[in-house]
């Protein structure tokens, strides 16, 4: 395949690019449905793994710390020894932690594969979209961006629907060896393919930094998901968010000092950059909760089947799938403050609904709230990244693009870490387990999962209905955070992102500012 000629917008390109891309949209399409579709099976794994809920958190974040702390050396890594190479790396550790944590049934190794599985994700994301430009001449780009775009966000509700599926009809283990195929099929099409590209001049990747950003969040998640169950004044949380807070001054001191940086901050000085990216960031902070704590209710407390409880998920995808492709006309003529702004303002307004949850709600009223959910979702979420991404100048747009990303895993992590340890204190609290031993007592504790259980096997019906009673009220916390967040991300969007388009733009009915940003052109070799 001829890249130089692709890129070059040549009139005779390669027809092969397009099965190329599909490639690219079966990767992402994967990596986008293992985003969600380990919360429908944490239940089901929580019962055959005993996994307490700190564990089951554990679970859902060593993929999200772990893809967060490499996603920039990652792509540095691809533009140093070669896009195409660092892909199929990527695709290659994903197939074999994938494979890992379907065939083990520990929970320490259930969580050792996910992280091996976000190493994988952190290479093949930011390459995908690397390797574009030598694909496709620019008239073409922004066309194929939007596609391999639309391939991971279709994989959120695709993540429910088929996770519930194949826990029905197979063990949990399923969940994780129905990404060896994809990313087998991707690897495949990467060799057949898609060319090798590479930039020679790009900085070299800092193993310091690199080491800092992952102990620095690894820390700060531990903490947040330990102190529910030891106390926030336990001398081991204190020591750990201590040591969280020095690895992250350390790297930002780092970082500053650097020539080129592997977290270009000085990004953050762009004020329509800044509040955008923290926008999104908070956004992704409320969904990354929402979607850990709404599978316990639906499947533990509802009695819902796995593919029930995926099916379930789907008012919040389809609203916030919906109204993804409604923001930018409104944009244009109202500007990204009032849209941003008001799509947080409904979320605020969902979770805060959801807040009020009882256990004789019934799923009428949780569809209710996830629908709005879903609309406030997508109103905020796509006008802030294209705000924040519209910002950049152009020689800058691959590592703002690479910082947004990373703030926006951070942000994932966190979500699930806070909201997660606080629906766990929550429920602890209210949870009642007079009469039952110390050590069952604990394991009651542990999560609602393991109260049903505790409860078939004893014959303690009283449990069964207070462990409901208690993770409801939990969730219903957590929700209220959840709202809070979002409110307080409203104010400040409506304070502090840029206002009304210009008169020219309104009237073309255009955005003011660039929502494609051009990827760098890469040095080519074949």
């Amino acid at each position: 395949m001829d890249a130089v000629t692709l890129s070059s917008g040549s009139s005779h390109p390669d027809p092969r690019r397009w099965w190329a891309l599909g490639a690219l949209v079966a990767s992402m399409l994967t990596l986008g449905f293992d985003i969600t579709i380990l919360n429908v099976a944490l239940p089901t794994m929580a019962a055959d793994l005993g996994a307490s809920t700190g564990e089951q958190q554990w679970m859902a974040d060593a993929y999200v710390v772990v893809f967060a702390s490499l996603m920039l050396p990652a792509g540095l890594l691809g533009d140093r020894f070669g896009r195409r190479r660092m892909l199929i790396t990527g695709l290659g550790v994903f197939l074999a932690g994938s494979l890992a944590g379907a065939l083990t049934d520990n929970v320490s190794a259930v969580i050792a594969a996910r992280a091996a599985m976000g190493v994988g994700a952190a290479l093949v994301t930011p390459l995908a979209l690397s390797v574009l430009p030598s694909l496709f001449a620019p008239e073409e780009r922004a066309k194929a961006v939007g596609i391999v775009s639309a391939g991971s966000t279709l994989g959120l509700p695709l993540g429910p629907i088929v996770g519930g599926w194949l826990l029905d009809h197979f063990w949990w283990g399923s969940v994780f060896l129905v990404n060896v195929p994809m990313a087998a099929l991707g690897i495949a099409s990467c060799l057949l393919l898609l060319p090798e590209t590479r930039d020679p001049s790009s900085p070299k990747v800092d193993a310091v930094s690199t080491a800092l950003t992952a102990a620095g969040l690894g820390a700060l998640v531990y903490a947040i998901i330990e102190a529910p169950g030891r106390g926030w004044a336990d001398p081991l949380v204190l020591g750990t968010l201590g040591a969280a807070v020095a690895l992250i001054a350390a790297l930002v001191l780092r970082e500053r000092r650097m020539p080129r940086p592997l977290l270009d901050l000085t990004l953050l000085a762009h004020r329509g950059f800044l509040f955008n990216t923290l926008a999104a960031t908070l956004v992704i902070f409320v969904l990354s909760g929402l979607l850990f704590v709404l599978p316990p209710y639906l499947q533990a407390v509802l009695g819902h089947d796995a593919l029930g409880t995926g099916v379930r998920l789907l008012p919040m995808m389809g609203g916030l799938v919906v109204a993804a492709r409604a923001p930018q006309p409104l944009v244009a003529r109202l500007g990204a403050r009032a849209v941003v702004s008001a799509g947080l303002t409904v979320l605020a307004l969902a979770a805060l609904l959801g807040s009020h949850t009882t256990l004789d709600s019934g799923y009428g009223f949780t569809a209710l709230w996830l629908t709005v959910a879903g609309f406030g979702f997508g109103f905020s979420l796509v006008p802030a990244m294209s705000g924040a991404l519209g910002t950049l100048p152009s020689d800058r747009a691959g590592s703002g693009s690479g910082l947004l990303m990373t703030l926006r895993q951070v942000g994932g992590a966190i979500g699930i870490a806070l909201l997660g340890s606080l629906l766990a204190s929550a429920y602890r609290d209210r949870l009642d387990v007079t009469g039952l031993p110390a050590e069952a007592a604990e394991t009651a504790g542990d999560s609602v999962v393991a109260a049903h259980l505790l409860a078939e096997r004893t014959g303690f019906a009283e449990l069964t209905a207070s462990a409901n009673t208690a993770y409801v009220h939990g969730m219903d916390v957590a929700l209220a955070v959840c709202g809070i967040a979002a409110i307080v991300a409203a104010l400040l969007a409506a304070a502090l992102l840029p206002g009304t388009p210009r008169p020219a733009a309104r009237n073309a009915g255009e955005s003011p500012e660039p929502t494609d940003v051009a990827l760098p052109r890469p040095d080519v070799r074949q």
